[in-house]
């Protein structure tokens, strides 16, 4: 009988992690009960007055958003080099939607996303995360499993 190793990199796993969750937190944006005020979701736009977990505005285009970056994660994962480039360059895109919430009238029309202050730090702290797990796992050594 011959064994098989796996071998599964740090940075892969990491990126694996973050992206399922991207997966679920994009599902639950589409599960009333888990999202507040449902039947007010809009495509996009501020207008939306729907809220993951009653915290976090979001409409129908931001849950899509969610479930691309998770899909996208979730292939990218497949390498080390694709797993280190979705948590950095995530990370990245996540510190500019962080910049944006701060400067984006959240009334206005420009705020197409939408985006709120509770929104506004979770993109800051998923861009440290992403950025940091990027950053100090791409040089690490994979682990047999």
């Amino acid at each position: 009988m011959t064994s098989t190793v796996h071998t599964r990199h740090p940075v892969q796993a990491a990126a694996m992690v973050v992206a399922a969750v991207f997966l679920l937190v994009g599902i639950a944006g589409f599960i009333p009960g888990l999202t507040t005020d449902y039947d007010g979701m809009t495509f996009a736009g501020h207008e939306s007055t729907a809220m993951l977990l009653g915290v976090f505005h979001v409409s129908i285009l931001h849950n899509i958003v969610h479930l691309l970056f998770g899909i996208a994660g979730l292939a990218l994962a497949r390498t080390v080099s694709g797993a280190t480039a979705f948590l950095i360059w995530g990370g990245v895109v996540y510190a500019l939607l962080w910049l944006y919430g701060l400067f984006v009238d959240q009334s206005s029309a420009a705020n197409f996303v939408p985006v709120n202050t509770a929104d506004n730090w979770l993109h800051f702290g998923l861009a440290v995360l992403m950025i940091g797990l990027g950053v100090a796992l791409r040089g690490r050594r994979a682990v047999a499993r």
